[in-house]
């Protein structure tokens, strides 16, 4: 838990990143919808592979801004505006400059699936290997469990072939209860061709087969087919 990525940080960034790690365990302790403390620590993992191929990118705010991503989540916290308020007076107590902040929630607040429905945000090169990296952790055999986990814990059932995908999503209805394999059509599959790097495109598309074989295999069992 206290162990950094092998950056090229300061010794004071470096501080700062342990002391926001923290920060973040304590606020997600709760969590079981799997947005938890352990795909926060797969997001910052995945956002450093990316940033190891964009030199230009500024380390830190990266860094940070994966550490941050879902603490203002309304899928996490109960009151945004609150967590918000909370988060920019933490961030300041770490003396982290007024540019700092503004780079970090213009990431933090535009990256989400559900805020790109409506109208795709432009973001930095530093918010899209965060976004890229958070889009990553929802493939791949990880993406299935925690498909699963959020729908168990949403109360969604898992499947109902008389219930067809949503092909018209918006942020008003992305929230409404659906199916959790509906949940792979309506966004899972769609995530390889919106990833912003080319590092993620790539990392992407292995992640994306598996899906795409797993969908398959569960629609087959479901009817009682062989596979």
């Amino acid at each position: 838990m206290n162990k950094l990525p092998n950056t090229q940080l300061t010794q004071q960034q470096q501080k700062i990143v342990l002391d926001i790690q923290l920060f973040v365990k304590q606020k997600l302790i709760n969590d079981f919808s799997g947005h938890d403390m352990a795909h926060i620590e797969r997001v910052v993992r995945l956002a450093m592979q990316i940033l190891q191929h964009e030199p230009k990118a500024n380390s830190f705010i990266v860094i940070v801004s994966a550490y941050l991503h879902d603490v203002i989540d309304d899928k996490v916290v109960d009151d945004v505006n609150q967590a918000t308020t909370e988060l920019r007076q933490y961030l300041t107590s770490l003396a982290l400059t007024n540019n700092e902040i503004e780079l970090i929630f213009a990431i933090i607040e535009n990256m989400s699936y559900r805020k790109n429905l409506s109208n795709k945000k432009t973001l930095s090169l530093e918010g899209q290997i965060v976004q890229d990296a958070d889009r990553l952790d929802a493939l791949g055999a990880i993406g299935i469990g925690r498909t699963f986990y959020y729908g168990g814990n949403k109360h969604n059932i898992m499947h109902d072939p008389l219930i067809p995908p949503r092909t018209s999503m918006t942020e008003q209805n992305y929230k409404q209860p659906n199916t959790v394999i509906n949940h792979f059509y309506e966004k899972l599959f769609l995530l390889k061709d919106m990833m912003n790097t080319k590092t993620a495109k790539k990392m992407a598309k292995q992640r994306h087969r598996f899906l795409v074989q797993f969908v398959a295999q569960f629609e087959k069992e479901w009817l009682g087919e062989n596979s």
